[in-house]
């Protein structure tokens, strides 16, 4: 793929249970980054250009540690999951 090609996701509606309203902005900003990089990847993007259909994904319990550090992890899990949910 040559150029420059421009991604936007959408996440319709995201529940997050148990996560603590402090933890909330590391949360986003690690998802933010780990979307960031998974979208990057060269076989995503293969993927993407060929299914077109915008996905429903339900990704279940991910398990969660506290604190901002435990946010952030959460997010790259949430994050990996939504890439692998778009590939197929």
């Amino acid at each position: 793929m040559s150029g420059t090609s421009r991604v936007s996701l959408h996440i319709d509606r995201l529940v997050l249970r148990g996560i603590d309203a402090a933890d909330e902005k590391a949360f986003a900003n690690g998802l933010k980054t780990e979307l960031a990089r998974v979208l990057r990847d060269p076989a995503m993007r293969v993927a993407m250009m060929r299914n077109r259909r915008t996905p429903t994904m339900r990704l279940g319990k991910l398990p969660m540690q506290p604190g901002q550090a435990g946010a952030r992890k959460l997010a790259s899990g949430v994050a990996r999951a939504i890439g692998r949910g778009m590939k197929i």
